[in-house]
């Protein structure tokens, strides 16, 4: 599965940002998708997670209430809704495909990952 993130940008602290994750070559609708980001110097940090068909979701605490991971069960895509974005939400965000059909945030259950997209939030 080859994926690739998209909507990344620049945004003033409070904005919103919807990122996209897509695969034109392999369908994953079978798969778990989970969003990560990676910051300068930071290590690599899990923001959310949908299992298979949509029923199920998870996201790291620090972003609970502003980001909204969601997927039409059947579609090809994965989309996170990023609302009151925050500087410290400034990273590279990647997309990532589970083998399994739940969800999980540990990221050695992703094999297949996206090029990422960046997000930057100025204050």
């Amino acid at each position: 599965v080859q994926l690739q993130a998209s909507g990344g940008g620049l945004v003033q602290a409070g904005g919103s940002l919807r990122l996209s994750c897509a695969s034109s070559r392999r369908t994953f609708t079978n798969n778990a998708v989970a969003w990560f980001r990676q910051a300068p110097g930071k290590e690599r940090e899990f923001v959310a997670t949908i299992n298979w068909d949509g029923s199920s979701t998870d996201y790291a605490d620090s972003v609970k209430g502003r980001f909204t991971i969601s997927r039409t069960k059947g579609k090809n895509a994965v989309y996170l809704q990023m609302n009151s974005l925050k500087p410290e939400d400034t990273a590279v965000y990647y997309c990532a495909a589970a083998r399994r059909s739940w969800s999980t945030s540990d990221y050695t259950e992703y094999p297949y990952w996206g090029q990422g997209t960046q997000v930057t939030v100025s204050s």
